[in-house]
């Protein structure tokens, strides 16, 4: 096993890797930037070295200063966490030259997936269904008008290299297509170092279901079920739900033997994440694959009792899965939201001091934060200050458990969004299970889009 991990990356999550680690008795290094100097993550690890000043582009973003840093320390191994460099191949291959281990995939499948025109290609190939769409890249404005009237509108137009619902957006005629294709391909070009540009036809009002994959350096892979995560806005998850609402024991089967496939296609190990839409006859579509840890993996871990975080690490040290198809468990129901430092109306970020922060507690109830009371929320960084994560026997428990705890949740000194969550938990059409990717924009009243 590892003698000392560094972590790249900030926040909750680095706070969550550090967890793991010392429980396990390996050491950890934090990496910062200025802004973060005085963050939970840097006082909690063993070691902290500053990469540079608050803009990700000129710290965290930075190969070559995580990799000093790790170099400084004599760290053995590298989680990234989620996020900032976690899908970019280079940090995995510069690990690879400076003989550190990566606790990931392989860079050719980060590299595989980091393209979704790449991925469509691959998985059309592994037989895996995907969404109707353009058979690669559309190459300017003409090519995309043409391919649009052959799908029809409406479609979705999205970056090839993107995430974050940046450069996505549905165009329902050409007249909004004309409008839309040079900015999102201007904006994917600013975010991601490439305007390529695809289409896909757009479902209306799909779920949003991912499967949990862990796959070992010896051959073996299990999916460990299914997340919901069809609350969103702005194509950004805002609540997480294992197993999904759907309920249908029969998709779940045939979506995790085709994200496995997914995985055997490309070479895959350790943790990542196969997204699929279905729409409402039941029929499922790859999305895309996150080759990382994912942000709702918590939810995961309440319905199966595995450590995922200690799973990547054993995995990554070569050792082979201690359980098969047969031996993953699924006992009750977890949900997951989101706490962002944002204006619940406008949904736009809310910097400032946090003044005060109490959790709430309880048999059942989780909470990974990257923040405490006297914290600075900058602008530098994603609003999501922390995450709030119940389990019970069943999704209604579960539903309740969440209204409560959203209820005792307290954040003074800047606005969050626990006013939106708890009006989402709280209404019929979620507590029904009817969550869809529309669900806010159809349900959610008083809203004011920015």
């Amino acid at each position: 096993m590892f003698r000392k991990v560094l972590i790249a990356n900030r926040g909750e999550i680095a706070r969550r890797v550090i967890r793991t680690c010392r429980a396990m008795g390996i050491a950890t290094v934090a990496v910062y930037s200025d802004a973060d100097a005085n963050a939970l993550h840097v006082r909690e690890a063993d070691e902290a070295v500053r990469i540079g000043p608050p803009p990700v582009a000129a710290s965290y973003l930075q190969v070559d200063a995580v990799m000093e840093a790790a170099r400084q320390t004599q760290a053995d191994a590298l989680h990234p966490g989620y996020g900032l460099l976690s899908e970019n191949p280079a940090l995995a291959e510069a690990c690879a030259d400076a003989g550190v281990t990566f606790i990931g995939p392989p860079a050719h499948a980060i590299r595989e997936m980091g393209s979704k025109i790449r991925a469509r290609q691959l998985m059309r190939e592994a037989g895996v269904p995907i969404v109707p769409g353009s058979d690669g890249e559309v190459a300017d404005l003409t090519a995309a008008l043409q391919t649009a009237r052959d799908i029809g509108y409406p479609v979705m137009l999205k970056a090839s290299g993107g995430g974050g619902g940046i450069g996505m957006q549905v165009v329902e005629s050409d007249a909004q297509l004309e409008k839309a294709f040079a900015a999102n391909q201007q904006r994917a070009k600013s975010y991601f170092g490439s305007g390529a540009m695809f289409l896909e036809k757009y479902l209306e009002a799909p779920r949003h279901i991912e499967i949990q994959l862990l796959f070992d350096t010896h051959g073996h892979g299990v999916y460990l079920w299914e997340r919901e995560c069809s609350i969103q806005r702005r194509h950004q998850k805002v609540i997480e739900e294992a197993p999904s609402a759907l309920g249908d024991a029969g998709l779940r089967k045939r979506m995790g033997e085709a994200a496995l496939a997914a995985g055997r296609a490309i070479g895959y190990t350790n943790a990542g994440t196969v997204e699929f839409i279905v729409d409402g006859a039941g029929h499922f579509y790859f999305l895309e694959m996150n080759t990382r840890l994912q942000v709702e993996h918590p939810v995961t871990e309440a319905v199966t009792g595995l450590d995922l975080v200690e799973l990547q690490l054993r995995v990554a040290a070569g050792e082979p899965l201690p359980f098969d198809q047969a031996g993953v468990a699924l006992n009750g129901h977890a949900i997951e939201c989101r706490i962002y430092a944002e204006d619940p109306v406008r949904m736009l970020p809310s910097p400032g001091t946090i003044q005060v922060l109490e959790l709430p507690t309880g048999e059942g109830v989780r909470n990974d934060v990257g923040v405490e009371s006297g914290s600075v929320v900058t602008p530098y960084y994603d609003p999501m200050i922390g995450k709030l994560i119940v389990h019970a026997p069943t999704r209604e428990a579960a539903i309740a458990k969440m209204a409560q705890a959203l209820a005792e949740y307290r954040v003074e000194g800047i606005k969050t969004n626990l006013p939106l969550l708890a009006q989402i938990v709280a209404h019929p059409q979620f507590q029904a299970g009817a969550t869809t990717t529309d669900f806010i924009r159809q349900y959610v009243q008083n809203r004011k889009e920015s």
